[in-house]
């Protein structure tokens, strides 16, 4: 998906990429070798420094981790080659974002919504655990306004090709990747950390509790090798600002 993104965007290698709301920097470190200049922008200090962790253990030079939202972040007009959001949209104020954006990026650029199945959503029994588990350890920890109740309603109502159709962007087109992965307990674990309604910052101490409950809760229900197979479909919806 990643190499597929980078061809339809038709991006020069030599560009500046946006990745916002970029949690632990999935895309934006899959991208980086395609441009000259990567920001990583998310409002969670702790998914930053994340970022900031893995460019300097993994030698990359060119990301720039920085806290801000997506509605206050100051960036110059017409600097990126294309902009990036992962699973994120959805919780931006999406009009007032994708203005923004048309503002950002230069003429031609692009700007992707990326997607993929989350493991707590499905009919597998062990997807029905961890969705359980969720819930349960969410509202123990106080945790359940960090998704809005009824958070997929104005997606119903304007989707997002057409909150950016509004905004300026031209659609250029929908592709997916469908792949069976195999996650681990410790991927799982991994996984829960990186969201933003149970990051480090809300499992606090209770981390190893958590980790404890994780397995089992659901590892009852792994595959003969341990693993729990999930069914993922990775997707970009891609919009291009007009280029004149």
């Amino acid at each position: 998906m990643i190499a597929d993104l980078a061809r339809s965007a038709q991006v020069c290698g030599r560009g500046r990429l946006l990745d916002l709301a970029c949690g632990t920097g999935q895309l934006a470190f899959a991208l980086r070798r395609w441009f000259a200049e990567v920001w990583a922008v998310d409002q969670e200090p702790d998914m930053v420094e994340a970022v900031r962790a893995k460019a300097a253990t993994t030698g990359a030079p060119n990301v720039r981790p920085l806290v801000s939202s997506a509605e206050a972040l100051d960036a110059p007009p017409e600097y990126f080659e294309l902009a990036v959001i992962g699973n994120a949209f959805h919780r931006l104020d999406r009009d007032l974002v994708a203005a923004r954006l048309l503002h950002w990026l230069r003429p031609g650029g692009c700007v992707a919504l990326c997607w993929a199945d989350v493991p707590q959503l499905g009919d597998r029994e062990w997807q029905r655990a961890l969705a359980a588990l969720l819930d349960r350890w969410q509202t123990a920890l106080g945790a359940t306004d960090r998704v809005p109740a009824n958070w997929d309603e104005p997606r119903r109502r304007r989707p997002d090709a057409q909150v950016l159709s509004e905004a300026g962007f031209e659609t250029a087109g929908r592709r997916g990747f469908p792949v069976e992965h195999p996650w681990s307990l410790t991927e799982l674990a991994g996984y829960v950390r990186s969201t933003s309604f149970l990051p480090p910052s809300v499992l606090g101490d209770q981390g190893a509790a958590f980790d404890d409950d994780l397995a089992a809760s659901i590892g009852p229900f792994a595959a003969a090798d341990g693993t729990f197979p999930h069914d993922v479909s990775f997707v970009y919806d891609l919009a291009r600002k007009p280029a004149d």
